[in-house]
């Protein structure tokens, strides 16, 4: 028996070895939501204790009827250093030499899912939970703006799902989601990049402003043996309204759209108290003109603002994750998880990227859960670390100078959560 559970643990691993071939990451997504998956490093499309808080949608049926709260206390760093003078030259736009750091440092994100049964063979489920911490805040008038005494944006966005799984025999099950998303944005310190702007007055220093949108996803899982479970799932561009007020600043008027999703893996149970996950994920930045269009030649083709205006140059991404649960102490569950991948920012991008430095490699994640009472109550905790990586590449804007700019992210979350 200790063989066999040696042979099956060695095969485990021999399957994330595979996965690993290739790398990715989720650009400006969270690695995962809610503390159970947050504990997986997001792994878990086909595992669904985690799914009730944006997870795969055709899990909550299994769930029974189910509570849940997190809080996330999420804590990104941020920093930009600028090597070598400008040039000074007419027609250039070079910047000031030196690091600077972003300000804003922590931020809390809470989470919320509750999931009931419409009979045995269906459920209703709704949940709302964040993007956050998409923020940078440069004490410094980085961009010669002198109405402004800092430099950075501030973007958040908030979601609501209402979703309805039924089963398909004992085994199988499918889930689909509605998908409602609220956004707000603010940019500060941007005011020089009118001169390239179709509308001036809309780039920079306007306040917060926001936007509304309407997506869906769809779900599936299926047990295709006693210990494998296989899932997958769909989410559809969100299709947002216009920041008005940043017209002149984002591609096709100030339209900013939530990026399309498909996920895919399986949950293996090695043993009745040990569980391995693997997913694929990608996401389609590329889809959406304002986050995927690159600043040269744009730039000099097209004015900001406009359909073919300068973007943030980010490419589709690729996403693996790697997650392990265990249960072999009664009473406890304990959580580890990996995601690891290229980032969506080209050395060419760099420049507007020093407002949003969407780095990350690499994510290390630890979690587990205690039971409280008698009840099926239970504690979660989530810590997860994203290590730092670096981007570096040219000042597009001032070539005579040859200057370097190198933009740098780390970051550290901690959340705890409750189900009832």
């Amino acid at each position: 028996m200790r063989t066999n559970l040696i042979k099956k643990l060695g095969f485990s691993a021999m399957l994330m070895l595979a996965f690993l071939a290739a790398k990715a990451t989720d650009g400006y997504f969270s690695v995962g939501y809610g503390t159970i998956n947050k504990g997986l490093a997001g792994a878990g499309v086909a595992y669904y204790q985690g799914s009730l808080i944006n997870g795969n949608p055709a899990g909550a049926v299994f769930l029974g009827k189910k509570f849940q709260f997190g809080v996330d206390l999420f804590n990104p760093n941020r920093k930009f250093t600028i090597s070598g003078n400008p040039s000074g030259m007419d027609g250039t736009f070079g910047l000031m030499p030196g690091t600077v750091e972003s300000e804003s440092k922590l931020f809390v994100i809470p989470s919320f899912g509750a999931n009931w049964m419409l009979g045995e063979k269906s459920s209703l489920s709704v949940s709302a939970f964040g993007n956050g911490g998409m923020n940078t805040d440069y004490p410094v008038a980085g961009f010669y703006d002198q109405s402004s005494i800092s430099l950075g944006v501030n973007l958040a966005q908030l979601f609501g799902n209402l979703t309805y799984a039924v089963k398909l025999g004992e085994n199988h099950s499918l889930g689909v989601t509605g998908v409602l998303a609220y956004q707000y944005f603010e940019a500060k310190g941007l005011a020089a990049f009118g001169m390239f702007s179709s509308a001036p007055e809309k780039v920079s220093g306007n306040g917060n402003d926001n936007s509304f949108g309407v997506g869906f996803k769809l779900g599936y899982l299926g047990k295709i043996a006693d210990n494998f479970t296989i899932g997958g799932m769909y989410q559809s561009k969100v299709y947002m309204s216009e920041l008005e007020e940043y017209a002149g600043l984002f591609a096709e008027q100030g339209d900013f759209d939530i990026p399309a999703s498909w996920s895919a893996g399986f949950s293996w149970d090695v043993t009745d108290v040990f569980t391995v996950m693997a997913d694929v994920k990608q996401i389609f930045y590329g889809d959406v003109k304002s986050i995927a269009n690159p600043m040269l030649p744009n730039m000099m083709e097209a004015q900001l603002g406009m359909d073919g205006g300068a973007g943030f140059g980010w490419d589709d991404v690729t996403v693996f994750k790697f997650g392990v649960s265990c249960s072999a102490v009664e009473r406890w569950i304990f959580r580890a998880g990996y995601s690891i991948g290229d980032n969506p920012i080209p050395e060419s991008e760099v420049m507007f990227n020093i407002l949003a430095p969407g780095v990350i490699t690499n994510q290390l994640a630890f979690g587990f859960s205690k039971e409280v009472g008698n009840k099926g109550n239970q504690f979660h905790l989530a810590l997860n670390y994203a290590m730092n990586n670096q981007v570096e590449g040219p000042n597009p804007l001032d070539p005579p100078a040859g200057q370097r700019i190198e933009i740098e992210m780390n970051q550290l979350e901690l959340e705890l959560g409750f189900s009832f």
